[in-house]
């Protein structure tokens, strides 16, 4: 049984050990979360624009705190406020600090794929959505339209299946810069709609697109996007101060759990689990209480009866039989004192009727019985024939007197 056991713990272990060699060697699958948080290398991580703003802009600070209290202290003038999120929307409070600050003569940037109503109805800007027909497989095209930038090439994006356009413009005040069409559309229904525009407020500007992606990793790195993301950034003025808000991220800026590091790193994640494993292994094998085998002991055998027969067995060898029937007659009393509460010395008419009433007998069947018992007493020589009718008498009295 114990060899048994052993097999069975071998299989266990190398059935374990094996399938966390293939989860450690596994590739791990990508996060496509769209954090657009600063330090994420993901593919919708901002890491790649955050080095590249460090690097090309001299005057770049990153804020961490809401805009409404970071411009309580801030009183610059031709600076910009720059802000990539999947979603960004301001309270009303924190809206108006932004307008305000942006008509001193600062710029105001925001790329996301929502804008909140109150901001679309100042600059006189209306929303749609452009679907694909594939999916997240379908193909949009992206263009930057200022001529000065001689960027001629349209920029694919697959990874969604829907983008957000202008689909209402304040013509007189609004510049568009770039534009989105879904280009792989099977019905060859081309529709070409504005996705960058900016406009004047103020001593101002504003200047909004509906696609954050182009400052995401993915997008930076694959297939020389870098032009369209470089052509964006060229409004913006690298003497100026320019703000990169890590405020409003859809992914967290900092890790809160003490496990991030355990967890975040292949290593150290493995060791965890062998840990957490191992505890499991022991609780299961090696918690239980363990003590001493407890011997089976056998309960003392009454020896009462043996030691009776033993004595009565020595006297009937001998020939002895006076003795064991003053002995059987001796016991018989000794039952009639302790059960029925009666003086056995006076055998009388009284203790005939009281032993008989409480015996289930009559009278006349316990004065029998004593008679019987008092010949046996008072005779010298007894046969076994006299001791197996004394026995007999005695043993129907009990009988009688249980009930039976």
């Amino acid at each position: 049984m114990i060899k048994k056991n052993i097999v069975y713990i071998i299989i266990g272990s190398l059935t374990l050990a094996l399938i966390l060699f293939l989860e450690y060697n596994k590739k791990q699958e990508l996060n496509w979360y769209p954090s657009y948080v600063t330090h994420h290398k993901i593919p919708f991580g901002t890491k790649v624009i955050s080095d590249v703003m460090q690097k090309k802009f001299a005057n770049n600070k990153q804020v961490d705190r809401p805009p409404f209290e970071f411009l309580k202290t801030n009183t610059d003038t031709e600076s910009t406020y720059f802000f990539v999120n999947n979603e960004v929307t301001f309270g009303d409070d924190e809206l108006n600090s932004l307008l305000k600050w942006t008509a001193r003569g600062n710029t105001l940037f925001v790329a996301s794929n929502n804008f909140e109503k109150r901001l679309l109805d100042t600059l006189h800007l209306k929303t749609a959505n452009l679907f694909g027909d594939k999916g997240l497989a379908h193909e949009f095209q992206y263009k930057l339209v200022n001529p000065a930038l001689d960027l001629k090439r349209n920029y694919s994006y697959k990874k969604s299946y829907s983008m957000m356009y202008f689909s209402g413009l304040d013509t007189l005040n609004t510049i568009v810069l770039g534009e989105v069409s879904n280009a792989s559309n099977v019905n060859n229904d081309f529709e070409i709609h504005p996705s960058i525009i900016k406009q004047k407020f103020g001593a101002g500007k504003i200047i909004l697109s509906t696609f954050p992606a182009a400052f995401t990793n993915y997008f930076i790195l694959k297939d020389n996007n870098t032009d369209y993301t470089a052509g964006l950034l060229s409004y913006l003025d690298r003497q100026q101060a320019i703000y990169m808000d890590t405020y409003y991220k859809s992914g967290k800026e900092f890790y809160t759990s003490p496990m991030y590091i355990f967890l975040n790193t292949k290593e150290l994640k493995w060791a965890y689990y062998l840990v957490i494993i191992g505890a499991l292994l022991y609780v299961i094998f090696e918690g239980k209480r363990k003590q001493r085998a407890i011997p089976v002991v056998k309960p003392l055998v009454n020896q009462s009866l043996g030691f009776t027969r033993t004595i009565a067995d020595m006297y009937f060898e001998k020939g002895e039989r006076k003795p064991i029937a003053e002995h059987k007659i001796s016991y018989f009393l000794e039952g009639i004192r302790t059960r029925f509460y009666l003086n056995t010395e006076e055998q009388n008419d009284d203790f005939y009727k009281n032993l008989a009433s409480r015996s289930h007998h009559n009278p006349i069947e316990i004065e029998a019985l004593f008679k019987k018992i008092n010949q046996i007493k008072s005779r010298t020589l007894l046969t076994d024939e006299d001791l197996v009718k004394l026995n007999t008498s005695i043993e129907k009295f009990k009988a009688k007197a249980d009930g039976k």
